[in-house]
Order: C-alpha cells, then structure tokens, then sequence
C-alpha cells in the first residue's frame, strides 16, 4: 500500500527511528544479495534509511525489485 509520500518525506519522517525489525526481507540480506548491482554506491549502517529500498527499485535489476518493494511497505508501516 502506498501513501503517496516520496521517499524524501519518508527519510525525513523516519529520521532518528531504526529500521523496521519484522521485515520481510532484511536490509543485511539485501547488501549481500544484490550490493554489486544496486547498492554500489551505500554503505551498510547501523539504522539504514528507506534509502536503501529505493536504490534496490530504482538502481537495480528485476530480482532486486521485489525486495525493494518489501523493505520500502515496511518503512512505511513503520511509519
């Protein structure tokens, strides 16, 4: 579902706030899985952002979209 918020307004909603616990894809999973492609140029941190998701959306191939999406409805239920 989504709320029409971009992932800007979404970054500056969540700020100070850790990544969702229960997501159906983790962020650590996301970095090994698809770094190379649409990660190259994030670093893994301790609280990621909804960044991430949008990079794996936006930077990467078709397999790393699914997981884009999971971990973006998990920001944003979060939120």
């Amino acid at each position: 579902m989504h709320d029409g918020r971009s992932a800007n307004e979404l970054t500056k909603a969540g700020a100070g706030r850790q990544a969702p616990d229960r997501s159906p894809f983790s962020i650590r999973e996301a970095f090994s899985a698809f770094g190379l492609v649409a990660l190259w140029n994030r670093k893994p941190r301790p609280h990621p952002t909804i960044v991430v998701a949008e990079s794996l959306r936006r930077e990467g191939n078709m397999k790393s979209r699914p997981p884009g999406v999971k971990i973006e409805e998990a920001f944003r239920a979060a939120l």
